[in-house]
């Protein structure tokens, strides 16, 4: 027998209102178990029976149990027995527990989060909410907010606990964040929204605003700006996603004067500068810095940076990310020399997380070997708030033990842990005098199944402080955002729900019906698109988006002369469409008219400089005709705009190897590309494998032109692809009774 709950020498606090004793026995014939309580009163002991391997006391039973083990120790002993012998043990297991003196004094507010992680932020409303409530209730918190269209992240409070600021992505506004003051009935509203965008918005770098921190008088935020972070998801239940940043500085908000500032000391861009906390006295800053980790790819992704090959290299440990802890002075926003913290930086490991005791005397932080979020051996660690040796703490869990905050009093730490399941959820320790921990205490009924439970945080307030938190900014504009970006990752159907919700909202929502209309026709269904489209058209016949999509349909149908007369009724609406551009001159192509679809082709490049799709359409035309330098300087301008764009990679691969003019240094250059176009692809997309292996033939590696044309040649096979598998079949066939002597161009 194994007690799994609670741990051996686990410590409870007087004012937790339940808790759950929970053991494995695997031995033969064990039916029944008897759970006994030995107090060192000298009182009678305790004993009740059960049929599961589970037991939770009743309310005066858990009550007369910690009142008996105030300040000492209690013996726990269960003992499985067969039903028709109750005399004989089988197995026997014993722990032992005892109650500490010091009450945690205060309620926890945290978010619930449906797993795997890329679910829930697909479709926030359904899996995400938050609950605030004491340690001390019987039953799960009550949840205060949920149902929120959009992602709501870290929230923190000052240290009054009258202050709360969140991250909310808002609008078209990712950078949104919301500072309200605390009461029993909240009202989150555009008056309390602010954006870390206004930093310096004029450089026109996007801003998430990551890990944003409310100062302890409630006066200052601080968060990081300019950022960038690593983003994958992670096929793995309990740790479903790769999420780190990698660029940043921190930049504070001050709510008097409505201004943001760089905080000098940590606003350095060779480094990125995260994950900042305050002293409790405000004196101070203490947050994450490493090393930035740059890359073209930025220049288009400015929400995270997922590219496969560069994932993986993070993913399999052959590339690590680790951050050192330092502090800064904030001087009333002046900031001052960052200094590495001792014991926490230059340790080869990644130190994150930092949290100040309310006394000021301590800093808890979290330890792992790389990386940020969501770590399997992430450790908690203390250390001097000045700096010292670093002792790992007591109450650390075999899996994950993270995001932290303290009780108001000191006394106690509330951590996360999925050492019970891939479901994280939310445990206490004691925290004596001289930093030392006891075993932690699962809240177990803090947690809904199926939910994860993340970011707690202690409130210094009533137990009924906050009551509901009602979100007003939420409107049919919040549903379109979330409508497009589900549209944009190609969640096409959790876009038409959520362009549908902002329709509900407001049925006069022009931009949402235009947006459902073309959400209906990626997802095929035509008739459907042309209704709401209609709908549009028939109060707005102007409408130049509307006229596009409705042109689109037309082309889908095969009605090629319909479709370009409404894309050119479209242009005359709107001059400036460049998707009308771009679609007439596709078109102009198609049919012929080929020098005036690449005027208008041209011209789509011109007015939105953001889509390499024009210039792809462009020099796929010229390559068509073997007008090869025209081509190839048309790839390059699309590489410009997307350094791993893979058409544009492939596509100036395929005019180096084709161009009889090309030497040695052309060919290689056509490798390169091809490598990085796979590299990109995450050595999926088929079209690349045979170029890279027609590319390696032109170099005279034959027999690593082969082996990527056999890998080709598996991709074709498992997506079906009949033309690209005949070709991919057409290729290996050569290369394979090609011999290194022939000439290979």
């Amino acid at each position: 027998m194994k007690i799994i709950c609670p741990f051996d020498g686990a410590v409870f606090p007087p004012d937790l209102g339940t808790t759950q004793f929970r053991w494995d026995d695997a031995t033969d014939g064990a039916e029944c178990w008897r759970i006994r309580f030995d107090f060192s009163d000298g009182g009678k002991p305790l004993a009740f029976e059960t049929e599961t391997c589970e037991w939770s006391p009743p309310d005066a039973v858990w009550s007369e149990i910690k009142k008996r083990s105030l300040e000492t120790d209690a013996t726990v002993t269960i003992q499985g027995f067969r039903r028709l012998d109750p005399t004989q043990p089988l197995s026997e297991g014993q722990i032992v527990i005892r109650t500490s003196k010091d009450e945690v004094g205060a309620p926890i507010f945290y978010r619930e989060v449906n797993l795997p992680f890329l679910e829930a932020v697909r479709d926030p409303a359904a899996h995400i909410r938050w609950r605030f409530g004491p340690v001390s209730c019987k039953e799960q918190p009550p949840i205060v907010l949920q149902k929120l269209p959009l992602c709501g992240n870290c929230h923190s409070f000052s240290n009054d606990g009258t202050v709360l600021g969140m991250d909310v992505d808002y609008g078209s506004d990712k950078g949104s964040y919301v500072i309200c003051p605390v009461s029993q009935e909240m009202v989150l509203d555009n008056e309390k929204l602010i954006t870390w965008s206004d930093y310096k918005r004029e450089d026109n770098r996007g801003t998430l605003g990551l890990l944003s921190r409310v100062s302890p008088d409630g006066r200052y935020v601080i968060s990081t700006v300019k950022d960038r972070s690593v983003f994958a998801p992670v096929d793995n239940l309990a740790f479903s996603q790769l999420f780190f940043p990698i660029q940043g500085i921190l930049a504070y908000y001050d709510r008097q004067t409505r201004t943001f500032h760089a905080l000098p000391g940590a606003d350095d861009e060779q480094y990125v500068q995260s994950n900042a906390v305050w002293s409790p006295d405000g004196k101070y800053i203490v947050f994450a810095r490493a090393k930035a980790y740059h890359s073209p790819a930025f220049r288009k992704k400015r929400r995270g940076f997922s590219r496969p090959d560069v994932v993986a290299q993070f993913l399999n440990g052959k590339r690590t990310f680790k951050y050192d802890l330092y502090r800064v002075p904030f001087n009333g926003g002046r900031g001052g020399k960052a200094v590495p913290l001792q014991g926490a930086s230059n340790n080869g490991m990644s130190n994150y997380f930092p949290k100040y005791s309310p006394d000021g005397k301590w800093i808890v932080f979290c330890r792992a070997k790389s990386f940020m979020l969501l770590q399997p051996d992430s450790e908690l660690f203390i250390i001097p708030a000045n700096g010292g040796e670093a002792r790992r703490l007591e109450c650390n869990t075999g899996r994950m033990n993270s995001w932290h905050s303290w009780s108001p009093n000191g006394k106690w730490l509330v951590f996360s842990s999925k050492i019970y399941s891939p479901y994280t959820q939310l445990f206490l320790t004691h925290i004596d005098e001289e930093g030392h921990a006891t075993p932690p205490v699962v809240l177990a009924h803090f947690t809904s199944e199926n939910m994860a439970a993340n970011i707690p945080e202690f409130v210094n307030a009533a137990p009924n402080a906050i009551q509901a938190i009602r979100p007003e900014f939420v409107s049919d504009r919040s549903y379109v955002q979330t409508g497009r970006w589900n549209f944009h990752d190609g969640d096409f159907e959790l876009a038409i729900c959520a362009f549908r919700k902002a329709l509900e909202i407001n049925p006069s929502n022009i931009e949402a019906r235009v947006n459902l209309g073309a959400a209906l026709l990626a997802v095929g269904r035509v008739d459907e698109a042309e209704r709401e489209l209609l709908r549009v058209l028939t109060h707005v016949p102007d409408n130049a988006e509307a006229l596009w999509f409705r042109g689109k349909i037309f082309e889908k149908r095969g009605d090629v002369s319909r479709a370009l007369q409404t894309y050119r009724r479209a242009l005359e609406i709107d001059p400036q469409h460049a998707g009308a551009h771009q679609s007439i001159g596709r078109l102009l192509l198609q049919t012929g008219a080929v020098s005036e679809g690449r005027k208008y082709l041209l011209e789509a490049a011109r007015l939105d400089k953001e889509t390499t799709s024009p210039y792809l359409i462009l020099a796929s035309s010229f390559l068509r005709e073997q007008e090869f330098e025209q081509a190839e300087s048309l790839y390059r301008m699309a590489l410009e705009r997307d350094a791993e764009c893979e058409r544009a990679l492939v596509g100036l691969a395929t005019v180096l190897l084709q161009d009889e003019q090309s030497g040695r240094e052309e060919l290689q250059e056509a490798v390169e590309l091809a490598e990085e176009a796979c590299k990109v692809s995450g050595q999926r997309n088929a079209a690349a494998l045979i170029v890279l292996a027609d590319a390696y033939a032109s170099v005279g590696r034959m027999s690593d032109a082969a082996a990527v044309a056999r890998k080709a040649l598996r991709v074709t096979r498992e997506t079906k692809d009949t033309a690209l598998d005949a070709a991919a079949d057409a290729l290996l066939e050569r290369f394979q009774n090609q011999t290194l002597g022939q000439p290979p161009h």
